[in-house]
C-alpha cells in the first residue's frame, strides 16, 4: 500500500460503510422517517425516508436505523447556502452567527472576509476561520481580492498576489478569489490585478466578481478575465445582459441593498440557471427579526417564484457555482445538511440537521461550542483624541454632496450651499445636509477627510462607526462638530463599533472590539444593541433613512458609483479620481 493509499483509507472506509447502508445491508446511523423530500433536480416532492450514515446521506427510500426521527408532516429540503456574504456586517463572532442562522435553515456560507483583511491582512482571516473549526456551520472562504480596495483609502494591511495563491493552497476551506472590485483595473489589464487573478486560478480557485453597471465591451473584457459571478446588479436589464454572456447572477437581499424584487423577473422569465441568492450584508437585528436565507426564500416565493425554484437558487445552484460537489441536495452521497419545513411556500424551518446531527429545532440552535478571537485582534482603533475644531470645514460657495437613497448602495453626486458660521461651512438640518468625516484609524496618522452628505434625514447629534467599507477607518456623520468629536472619541475608548451621540451624551452604542468590527457578546445582545442604535438614530436624532448605520458604512466604498469619502477626501468613482469639496 502506498502512502497515498494509506492516507485515503479512512475516507474509503466511510464510503464502504455508506454503501452498505445504501444497499440495506447495514442499519443507518439515523433515518428521518415518514416525511417527504424535495428534489432540487426536478422540483418534485415525493415520499421517502432519508437514511444517514456519518455526515452523509446514504439513500432515500425505506430504511432501518439505530435511531429514527419522526418527520411525518414535514418536507425535507437541503440546508440553505448564502452565496456571498460578509460576516463582519453581522457584527457577530463565528459561533454567535451560527446560533443566529442555524434555526433559519442556513448550514453553509461563502464569506468574503475583506473587512478583517483590511485591518489585519490574511493573518486576521486565518485567525477567524480557525476559530470557526469548532462551529457546526460550514464557512467557506473566498480570499479577499482588493486589500486595499483602491488607492484612495488607507487600509491597515495589504494582500498581495503571492499571498492569495499561498492561502488558497494552505486550506481546503479556502476555495477562490472574492469579489474582484477593481473592475476598471480588470478591464484595462492592470498587471497587479491580473497577477491576483492569475495566482488564484493557478491555485485552483474560481473567481467572484463585482461589476456594478458594467456593460458592453467593458463587460466582455471583465468576463474574458475568467471572473464569472456578480452580486451588484440593481436592475433587470443589467442582470439580463450579464446572464446572457454566461455570468452567474447572485441576487442580493441584504439590509441596505435589496435587489430581489427588481431582479426576480429574470428568473420568472428565463428560469433559475446561473442564478443564486445571497445576503451580502445583513444587520444582526434583521437576522433576529426577519431571518437569514429563509427570509430571502420566503420573499422570492411571495413575489411569484415557485417554491422549488427559490429553494434551488439557495441550495444546489450556489453549491454548483462554488464547485462544492455533494452539497445542496437531499440525495445519496450528499452531505446530510437537511431542513424540515411543514410547508414549502411558508418556509418556516422546524428542524435542521448539519452533517447528520440535529443543529436546531423550533427556532433554537443546539449547543454550540464557544469561539474566541486571539487577543492581538483587539485595540485596533488608533486615533488621537479629537476636538470639535478637527471637524471644521473652511469652504466658500457651493460644495459637493454625497446623496444616498434607501435600498441602494450607489450614491449620487450633488451640490448644495451649506450654512455658514463665521468662515466655516456647517451642516443644515432644514435642507437635510449633514457633515461627513472619515478618520484614518489603523496607523494613528490623525488624517481626516471632510465632506457633506444628504439623504439620512439627520436633524441633530452624530453617528459614528468603524464599519466603513472597505478599509474600515472611522466614519462619522453629524449636525454639530462637538458631537462628532465625542462620537469618534467614544469609539476610540471602546475599541470600535457603533455609537449615537446627542448634545454631548452617548445615547446608544455597540462595542465591536475584535478588529473594530466584531462583537464578543451573545447574538441576542448584539441584535438588541443594534436595535437600540437604530431606534436612537430615528427617535432621538431624527434620521429618516431606514438602515442608517449600514448606509453610512458604504460612504467610504470607492468601488461603487458615484461620490464617496475616505480619509483622503472626496472621490468621484465615475472618473476614479479625487475631487475637491468645493463645487466652484
Amino acid at each position: 500500500m502506498t502512502a497515498h493509499d494509506a492516507a485515503d483509507q479512512p475516507g474509503m472506509d466511510a464510503v464502504r460503510r455508506r454503501l452498505a447502508v445504501a444497499r440495506g445491508d447495514e442499519p443507518a446511523d439515523l433515518v428521518l422517517k415518514g416525511g417527504r423530500v424535495l428534489s432540487v433536480f426536478t422540483g418534485e416532492v415525493f415520499d421517502a425516508d432519508v437514511a444517514i450514515r456519518g455526515e452523509h446521506i446514504a439513500g432515500l427510500g425505506s430504511y432501518h436505523a439505530r435511531r429514527e426521527t419522526d418527520v411525518r408532516g414535514q418536507i425535507l429540503v437541503p440546508g440553505l447556502l448564502d452565496a456571498h456574504m460578509h460576516l463582519e456586517s453581522t457584527k457577530l463572532m463565528v459561533d454567535q452567527f451560527a446560533r443566529a442562522v442555524l434555526p433559519h435553515g442556513t448550514t453553509t456560507v461563502f464569506i468574503d472576509p475583506h473587512e478583517v483583511a483590511n485591518v489585519f491582512g490574511l493573518r486576521g482571516v486565518r485567525a477567524l476561520v480557525e476559530s470557526a473549526s469548532v462551529v457546526p456551520l460550514d464557512y467557506y472562504v473566498m480570499v479577499p481580492s482588493c486589500v486595499p480596495a483602491s488607492r484612495f483609502e488607507s487600509s491597515g494591511a495589504t494582500v498581495t498576489a503571492a499571498e492569495i495563491g499561498g492561502f488558497l493552497r494552505e486550506r481546503a476551506d479556502v476555495i477562490g478569489l472574492a469579489e474582484v472590485m477593481d473592475f476598471p483595473g480588470v478591464v484595462a489589464g492592470d498587471p497587479e490585478v491580473l497577477a491576483k487573478i492569475g495566482a488564484a486560478r493557478a491555485a485552483g480557485g474560481h473567481l467572484d466578481g463585482h461589476a456594478p453597471g458594467l456593460s458592453g465591451l467593458a463587460l466582455n473584457a471583465y468576463l474574458a478575465s475568467g471572473i464569472g459571478s456578480d452580486h451588484e446588479c440593481t436592475d433587470l436589464a443589467e442582470a439580463l445582459e450579464k446572464r446572457r454572456l454566461g455570468m452567474w447572477i447572485m441576487i442580493r437581499e441584504g439590509s441596505a441593498a435589496r435587489n430581489l424584487e427588481a431582479l426576480l423577473p429574470l428568473v420568472l422569465e428565463h428560469g433559475t440557471l446561473n442564478t443564486s441568492l445571497c445576503t451580502d450584508d445583513r444587520e444582526p437585528d434583521q437576522l433576529l427579526r426577519e431571518g437569514h436565507m429563509d427570509d430571502v426564500v420566503r420573499k422570492a416565493i411571495r413575489l411569484g417564484c415557485a417554491p422549488a425554484d427559490a429553494i434551488t437558487m439557495a441550495t444546489l445552484n450556489t453549491a454548483r457555482w462554488h464547485r462544492r460537489t455533494g452539497l445542496g441536495a437531499v440525495a445519496p452521497g450528499y452531505l446530510a445538511d437537511i431542513v424540515a419545513v411543514p410547508d414549502l411556500a411558508e418556509f418556516r424551518p422546524a428542524m435542521v440537521w448539519k452533517r447528520g446531527r440535529l443543529a436546531a429545532r423550533d427556532g433554537e440552535a443546539a449547543s454550540i461550542p464557544p469561539a474566541a478571537a486571539p487577543g492581538w485582534m483587539h485595540d485596533s482603533v488608533r486615533i488621537p483624541v479629537l476636538t470639535a475644531d478637527d471637524f471644521r470645514v473652511a469652504a466658500n460657495g457651493r460644495v459637493r454632496v454625497i446623496g444616498v437613497d434607501p435600498g441602494s448602495l450607489t450614491t449620487r453626486a450633488l451640490t448644495a450651499e451649506p450654512g455658514r458660521r463665521g468662515g466655516d461651512a456647517v451642516a443644515d438640518p432644514e435642507h437635510d445636509l449633514a457633515k461627513a468625516a472619515v478618520i484614518e484609524r489603523h496607523r494613528g496618522t490623525g488624517r481626516i477627510g471632510l465632506g457633506f452628505v444628504s439623504g439620512f434625514g439627520l436633524r441633530r447629534g452624530a453617528l459614528a462607526s468603524t464599519h466603513a467599507h472597505d478599509a474600515h477607518n472611522l466614519g462619522v456623520i453629524g449636525m454639530n462638530d462637538a458631537d462628532m468629536a465625542l462620537a469618534a472619541n467614544r469609539l476610540r475608548e471602546i475599541g470600535g463599533g457603533q455609537v449615537a451621540v446627542l448634545n454631548g451624551r452617548v445615547v446608544a452604542e455597540l462595542p465591536c472590539p475584535v478588529a473594530g468590527l466584531l462583537s464578543e457578546l451573545p447574538f441576542e445582545e448584539v441584535a438588541a444593541g443594534s436595535s437600540r442604535l437604530d431606534e436612537a438614530a430615528h427617535a432621538d436624532l431624527g434620521v429618516t433613512y431606514p438602515a442608517p448605520f449600514m448606509a453610512m458604512s458604504f460612504l467610504a466604498l470607492t468601488v461603487l458609483p458615484e461620490l464617496r469619502i475616505t480619509d483622503h477626501g472626496l472621490v468621484d468613482v465615475t472618473r476614479f479620481e479625487r475631487v475637491p469639496l468645493s463645487a466652484g
